[in-house]
């Protein structure tokens, strides 16, 4: 007699944020205070953001997504027509569409072959007559080669904005990313990054007046918020237009999220960095390149986990899609990061762009895969994406 057929496991999708009763918890909570947009929550988010950072006196601006954050930060600078931005191609749209919404122009380079981040002798040779800032990618949650990259910056007169939309908690030089020498720095809060807000993201400045033209064009261009007004004890619905402004605020329902996964930060990112480590080790052996370790003393964030095909899984026929397509019939989710912005039509065709200009971003990105990390893998999951990534390689 035969053995009943086992059912077949569950799909493992590539990212499920981690949710806890004390943030829904909180919400509720919100949602019975009767202030549900930007409040006394989002303040405190920022406050503990500050707090956390090891920095009570940086400026922290809450925000409704990175995106937001970064058009913020470069407006505040004064980037605009005729001005170009230098970035990597190595990255998602959204850290260079903010440039053109502004009128400015993008500058592409590529990426460091081992680290994917932004290569400093490629930015130092793109600079023009015209360039006015630098935005560094801290990719997968491991720093970009800032100490180089501030000293370009500081030669060439560079404004630094770091999209950090990875890099919750990474360090730099032993230093927390959001406390370097930079202009300003922007993390996100989306849904699968290292904490969520489920939409929201952060702007971190140690320049006054930059956190006070962002505070201003988050909501309108309005020189006082809504919670000021609504909230004070004497007639105050006045207010000013001084700048045509944007929506971008945080809501206390989004900060109520943030304020208890802000707590949980380091413990994610030790069980991230528990997950990357079981991978490595399943992994060795196999044509795979691994994602670098950071250098002594600094700190993955782990918000990605990504994996390159070696020349041999190639030569036996395991090309990244069919790659991709095995795992996904194992039932295990994965994803790409990224799509480089020379790819897509929008960049390749308002710049001329081809692959031959980015070998290394466009070499990593036939052969890469974004495998599943986060917090709410069991170790029983995290050996069934060891095991179905060895299967996809086998043949």
């Amino acid at each position: 007699m035969n053995a009943p057929a086992r059912p077949p496991l569950p799909f493992l999708p590539f990212a499920l944020p981690e949710i806890g009763e004390d943030e829904i918890a909180e919400v509720v909570d919100t949602l019975r205070s009767g202030w549900v947009t930007t409040g006394p929550k989002a303040r405190r988010f920022e406050e503990e953001f500050a707090a956390f950072l090891g920095e009570p006196a940086l400026h922290c601006v809450a925000v409704n997504s990175a995106t937001a954050g970064l058009h913020l930060a470069l407006e505040a600078l004064g980037i605009g027509p005729g001005d170009e931005v230098v970035t990597t191609t190595h990255t998602f749209t959204a850290t260079a569409e903010v440039v053109r919404y502004l009128g400015a122009d993008v500058r592409l380079v590529d990426v460091d072959p081992a680290t994917l981040n932004i290569d400093p002798a490629a930015v130092e040779a793109a600079i023009g007559p015209r360039t006015k800032a630098l935005i560094p990618v801290h990719y997968a949650g491991l720093a970009a080669d800032m100490p180089r990259l501030l000293d370009i910056a500081a030669r060439h007169g560079l404004k630094v904005v770091e999209d950090a939309a990875h890099a919750l908690p990474s360090r730099c030089g032993g230093r927390l990313v959001g406390t370097l020498a930079s202009d300003a720095t922007v993390f996100s809060f989306y849904a699968n990054k290292t904490i969520t807000t489920g939409e929201g993201g952060m702007l971190v400045t140690r320049d006054e007046a930059l956190a006070r033209r962002a505070r201003t064009m988050r909501l309108h261009g309005m020189n006082r918020d809504a919670f000021d007004r609504f909230t004070a004890k004497v007639p105050s619905w006045y207010y000013e237009i001084v700048a045509p402004g944007f929506k971008y605020n945080l809501t206390d329902i989004a900060a109520a999220l943030g304020l208890h996964q802000l707590r949980k930060a380091h413990a994610f990112q030790q069980r991230r960095a528990a997950i990357a480590a079981r991978y490595d080790e399943a992994f060795a052996g196999l044509p795979l390149v691994l994602p670098p370790r950071p250098p002594a003393g600094d700190l993955h964030a782990w918000h990605l986990y990504v994996v390159r095909l070696e020349d041999e899984a190639l030569a036996a026929g395991v090309h990244r899609d069919r790659f991709i397509q095995r795992l996904f019939e194992a039932g295990i989710g994965c994803s790409v990061h990224y799509i480089p912005l020379h790819q897509h039509p929008y960049w390749r065709e308002r710049y001329a762009l081809d692959a031959t200009m980015f070998p290394h971003s466009q070499r990593a990105y036939e052969r890469m895969a974004s495998l599943p990390i986060y917090t709410r893998m069991g170790d029983t999951d995290v050996a069934r994406v060891a095991e179905a990534v060895r299967a996809a390689l086998g043949g």
